[in-house]
């Protein structure tokens, strides 16, 4: 794991991240089937909404090991609730699987030619999603530290 983190820094980590996010937020709008953005269907605010933790999470981790501070409570829940959406993200993986698998079933119909790179896109990034994430904990746990709440204020140094 030592040698990935030479190659992927906590700082490429975040930034693939929160590339990887900005293109599902855009993705979460596009219909495959048709070829157009729907920016009034309320399913597609789902995705973006979650990923707003996500990014918290994503700035915290970069403000914590940046400032060299230790870890608390509040990051402690941001990390919680990130661990029920990645169930979410572990569902859109097979719903974008289900997508692009359906075209067989709809080969008699007009499907536009983008289906197929934008579905097989969608997968890919909701697949890089949940390693991200998993290796953001990580780093997480290797840079700011473990959450250790019972000794909380021996380890607090007000003098710095």
């Amino acid at each position: 794991m030592h040698t990935i983190s030479k190659i992927i820094t906590w700082k490429r980590n975040i930034l693939a991240s929160v590339a990887v996010l900005a293109s599902l937020i855009v993705l979460s709008f596009y219909g495959v089937y048709t070829n157009q953005f729907y920016f009034l269907k309320p399913d597609n605010y789902i995705f973006p909404l979650l990923a707003s933790v996500h990014f918290l999470y994503l700035y915290v981790v970069w403000f914590k090991i940046t400032e060299d501070e230790l870890p608390d409570p509040k990051m402690r829940n941001i990390e919680y609730v990130l661990y029920a959406i990645m169930i979410v993200y572990l569902f859109k993986i097979y719903d974008s699987v289900a997508v692009l698998n359906s075209i067989e079933f709809y080969g008699q119909h007009v499907i536009p030619t983008t289906f197929k790179p934008i579905a097989t896109l969608s997968v890919v990034l909701y697949s890089i999603l949940p390693i991200l994430t998993l290796y953001t904990f990580w780093l997480r746990k290797r840079f700011v530290g473990v959450y250790n709440f019972e000794n909380y204020n021996d380890n607090l140094n007000i003098w710095q």
